[in-house]
């Protein structure tokens, strides 16, 4: 998709961008986009998605992919900018945004779970902290809410979940098919049905039938 930025709309719609890229390698989709105003519309200058399983890195969140970005085409640490992204910021990364002095916070979903702007904390807004965020929520929330999620679902009998970054190119066959679609923030229904995903944020239901997995699973 070809985007010329210029409202928080159009930066949401690049971030959803960077979210399916993310789902496409296994991972939870999300994505995150940086941009500075100029003449009127927006420059990108960073941008990231989750690759924690693609790379096996626990940090590798997709704002902390797009800071890093960001901070390598500024050249230093102060990115002064507008962060959009997908889903409402986790405490790792709502505190890399104060510490990397991000002036906008611009988000789309809540993230009842480990939310740390509103949901659960408010380190962005916190008066006690050193510095402090404009926060917009709730930018295309509907549709960050529903982008749809990692490509691998189903749990092959005897084999175990791994990183694609350990196992390259490995895939398994399996019997079952996804007669559900995947709801967010369900992974103990999903567990419970022997049919647990790539992350915990995944459930499914489960039939007869053949389908292949992506390559993040391997023989256990």
């Amino acid at each position: 998709m070809s985007i010329d930025p210029v409202t928080d709309d159009d930066l949401m719609l690049l971030a959803l961008e960077e979210a399916r890229a993310a789902g496409a390698h296994g991972d939870v989709p999300v994505g995150a986009i940086i941009a500075v105003p100029t003449d009127g519309r927006y420059a990108v200058i960073g941008r990231g998605h989750n690759r924690r399983e693609q790379r096996g890195d626990p940090t590798a969140h997709a704002e902390i992919e797009a800071l890093r970005a960001a901070a390598a085409h500024l050249g230093h640490w102060r990115v002064e900018a507008t962060l959009v992204v997908t889903q409402e910021p986790c405490p790792m990364c709502a505190g890399a945004l104060v510490n990397a002095r991000v002036r906008r916070l611009v988000y789309g979903c809540d993230n009842p779970k480990a939310g740390a702007v509103a949901s659960l904390f408010t380190i962005c807004t916190d008066p006690r902290l050193n510095h402090r965020l404009e926060v917009v929520a709730g930018v295309r929330a509907g549709e960050c809410a529903a982008e749809p999620p990692p490509r691998v679902l189903i749990r092959a009998p005897g084999a175990r979940c791994v990183s694609p970054g350990r196992f390259p190119g490995r895939a398994s066959v399996v019997s079952g098919e996804v007669t559900e679609r995947p709801k967010v923030h369900d992974w103990k229904s999903c567990v419970s049905k022997g049919t647990e995903g790539s992350n915990p944020s995944l459930s499914a239901t489960v039939t007869t039938a053949t389908i292949e997995l992506h390559p993040i699973y391997g023989p256990g």
